[in-house]
């Protein structure tokens, strides 16, 4: 039988997967997978089980996007890469809406299991991988500051709270320079947004036309600081594309490189958890081919390769 390494964070979410561990296994068995089950312990354990796997036909991730991010830190600390898969039970999970999962996980491992695997592109900012979306600014500190116990009991709607608390508060702009296509820029922003996903903070279709394996991502710089206008591009978000929103530049871009005038005091926000390096300059670079298996439902709308 082929090896499958599940690794489940237990206190993602509302999670219960722990609880469904032998119906994972036998669904598994069907699959012809001899499954060996982790719970993290601990934050970074995810990376520490991936990382020093023997070896494994298959590995999935069974959490948020933090859980997925962990997984994806710890095979690219291997020589060897894996063949990854990732299966949300976390509170935003937009990952996982992404791929075409819905709530049910044992549903979604089936899904998973007759799924395709797909090469797909990972962005890095400082040779760390981030799955779907890096941030800064206003806002992404909500993602990681968010009391776990406001999740497990409202669910996304403690994101919600959060952000009406952030928007009463003062809105600071960073100094920047930053390069992109060999041509450098200065400005001020109060956001800045990097990311290869077409869903982000819960907003599907966030960009037009993403694809995971373009050799492209996604870059948005913001400069509103007003509340009026944050509330009103927010708006507008819902009804449009952000990039034809205003106050806001765009790029599509294979490389990105940022330096802040002044060291940062917030961390980076990456695929929803803090980025504990805070220095002035940020290198954003993709990294090709990493192997991922996903459900074939939204293969055609997120692939250059559509089979």
């Amino acid at each position: 039988m082929k090896k499958c390494i599940v690794i489940i964070n237990p206190t993602s979410g509302k999670n219960k997967s722990a609880k469904k561990i032998k119906q994972f296994e036998n669904v598994l068995n069907e699959y012809e997978y001899e499954a060996e089950v982790y719970l993290t312990e601990y934050k970074s354990h995810a990376t520490a089980i991936v990382e020093n796997i023997d070896t494994a036909d298959l590995v999935i991730s069974v959490g948020g996007d933090g859980t997925f991010n962990e997984v994806m830190q710890g095979n690219f600390k291997r020589k060897e890469k894996l063949l990854l898969a990732h299966i949300p039970t976390g509170t935003a999970n937009d990952i996982g809406a992404m791929y075409g999962y819905k709530k049910n996980i044992i549903s979604n491992l089936r899904l998973l299991l007759d799924g395709a695997e797909k090469n797909i592109d990972i962005c890095t900012i400082n040779g760390l991988p981030f799955t779907y979306c890096a941030a800064y600014g206003k806002f992404t500190n909500i993602s990681y500051e968010t009391p776990k116990k406001l999740k497990k009991k409202f669910g996304y709607l403690a994101y919600l709270i959060e952000g009406l608390k952030e928007i009463r508060g003062k809105t600071k702009l960073c100094d920047i320079h930053y390069t992109v296509d060999n041509k450098v820029y200065s400005d001020k922003f109060s956001f800045i947004l990097i990311s290869n996903a077409n869903r982000i903070a819960g907003i599907n279709n966030f960009y037009e036309n993403v694809l995971l394996d373009d050799n492209k991502f996604e870059v948005l710089f913001c400069n509103l600081t007003t509340k009026k206008d944050i509330i009103s591009a927010i708006y507008h978000l819902t009804k449009t594309d952000i990039t034809r929103v205003p106050g806001f530049s765009f790029y599509k871009v294979d490389n990105l490189e940022i330096e802040f005038v002044i060291t940062p005091k917030k961390g980076w926000s990456i695929d929803g958890e803090e980025l504990e390096e805070k220095t002035e300059k940020y290198k954003i670079e993709i990294v090709r081919d990493i192997k991922i298996l996903i459900p074939k439902k939204n293969i055609k709308k997120l692939f250059l390769d559509k089979e």
